[in-house]
């Protein structure tokens, strides 16, 4: 089975963007998965200076958002949004492949 790449919302590229540019690094957003969490896996944002060679990009609006292939099989197919409510700000996973997750969005199951 490959995995399906990931999208980048509009808003989410727009926040990456701002942020990058306030620490003069790249637009480039770099999505991976680690265990732990209170559902098994927890997701895990940082800015990236460049791609790995074994990284899947997606580009939205002049930003990229790179995962890595071990990741990918958990997240592939995702939507990565940026979501500003009165609780607070966050990016947040839309991950088709999670059969569970937690109520704070940033760990899940599969």
């Amino acid at each position: 089975m490959t995995a399906q790449p990931l999208t980048l919302t509009p808003a989410a590229a727009k926040r990456i963007a701002l942020i990058a540019e306030k620490q003069a690094r790249p637009a480039i957003l770099r999505l991976s998965v680690e265990g732990g969490g209170c559902s098994g896996f927890q997701y895990k944002f940082d800015l990236a200076d460049a791609p790995e060679d074994d990284d899947s990009i997606s580009e939205t609006g002049g930003v990229r958002l790179v995962v890595d292939s071990v990741s990918l099989d958990l997240v592939g197919g995702s939507t990565v949004d940026f979501v500003e409510s009165l609780g607070g700000a966050a990016f947040r996973v839309e991950n088709p492949n999670a059969a569970a997750g937690c109520g704070c969005g940033s760990s899940f199951g599969i």
